[in-house]
């Protein structure tokens, strides 16, 4: 699969070229963004400039985003007159910026500005792109740099909770540095294509490939198959992408969270069943829900522990026992493997991947 970037000013941005990622003769495959901008040059969102550069470290400005949301949603490019004083209808991305604009993707000044120019920074981007793909599940991450009561606060974090964006390795979202073209796209490419969120992860993630089809058989015999798929959003318009769990014809949707304090997996909007604690270590006990008698705890018994399943033997696994004396497996890469009641019965057990 091939991507590419944003390409800025000046009258190509206004013209939807045929994709050519070949054509971008700074954009080495060692570019670390270079899958995502080959993916969007080649869906026509990301074009090169006429000397055939499309600059990834180059700062992403507002009139070149509102260019690619606009040739995303099929957008009208024609220059027309806007509802901002700084953006004359002769400007090159004026069409872009006036339907973005009518749609509400993008916002304007209380001066009456757009400011087309202007270098756009992490926290507006966050906030652009929950507007623009309706993003309504959140995780609260806890970035040391983002104030909850930040106007980008709500976004960033659902960035994390829909595998578009982490952040940095240090627990920061670095909110007011300035975006490049190349992590724009990644962002865009990430909202787009689960295969990109694969990207989207802590250092030795339980989180599961969302390119793969996971089935279980539970203690009653029913097969749970588990897709990363796109869903109508619970909450407003458009879609979101989920893992939905199918049993029968029934389906129910979940969200894997993860950050360095636990991983979990859970219903989206109502409380998570948190499956691991961070660090993993042996006698680390945590908290597994909360009811009105009181919390129930788990403690994690093993590490590098051996598990068979139907699927295959793990000689990595990660043992926690609950408060009741059940047990259960976690796997990097897999997340949860295999869960045994306390009385010896296998409640849900991975049989397949594919």
């Amino acid at each position: 699969m091939k991507k590419a970037l944003i390409p800025v000013a000046i009258v190509l941005s206004l013209f939807l070229s045929l994709p050519a990622a070949n054509a971008a003769t700074d954009l080495p495959e060692s570019h670390p963004f270079y899958e995502e901008i080959d993916y969007l040059m080649e869906k026509g969102v990301i074009e090169s400039y006429p000397d055939g550069t499309v600059q990834p470290d180059a700062f992403v400005t507002r009139a070149e985003a509102a260019v690619m949301f606009g040739r995303l949603k099929g957008l009208s490019s024609t220059k027309r007159a806007t509802a901002f004083r700084d953006v004359p209808a002769e400007h090159f991305a004026s069409g872009f910026i006036a339907e973005a604009a009518k749609a509400g993707y993008i916002l304007g000044f209380p001066d009456g500005t757009f400011r087309p120019d202007e270098p756009v920074n992490r926290g507006d981007l966050a906030v652009m792109i929950e507007r623009f793909f309706g993003l309504n599940f959140i995780f609260h991450f806890g970035y040391k740099d983002v104030a909850e009561k930040a106007y980008y606060h709500d976004a960033v974090c659902r960035l994390a909770a829909s595998s578009i964006s982490y952040g940095y390795s240090d627990n920061t979202f670095r909110p007011h540095l300035q975006a490049t073209r190349g992590e724009f796209s990644a962002l865009l490419a990430r909202a787009l294509e689960p295969e990109f969120k694969n990207d989207v992860k802590i250092g030795r993630s339980y989180q599961r490939d969302k390119t793969k089809t996971y089935t279980y058989r539970h203690e009653d015999g029913q097969l749970a198959v588990d897709r990363f798929v796109s869903v109508p959003a619970v909450i407003g318009p458009g879609t979101e992408f989920v893992w939905e769990t199918r049993i029968g014809d029934a389906a129910y949707p979940e969200l894997e969270y993860e950050n360095d304090e636990l991983f979990a997996n859970g219903f989206p909007y109502s409380e998570q069943s948190f499956y691991l604690a961070y660090p993993v270590q042996v006698g680390k006990k945590f908290t597994a829900s909360d009811h009105s008698s009181g919390p129930d705890f788990n403690t994690i018994t093993g590490v590098g522990e051996t598990v068979e399943t139907e699927y295959k033997t793990f000689t990595n696994a990660v043992e926690v026992t609950t408060q009741d004396g059940g047990k259960y497996y976690m796997v990097e890469g897999f997340a949860l493997v295999k869960w045994i009641e306390a009385d010896g019965t296998v409640s849900n057990e991975l049989i397949d991947v594919e």
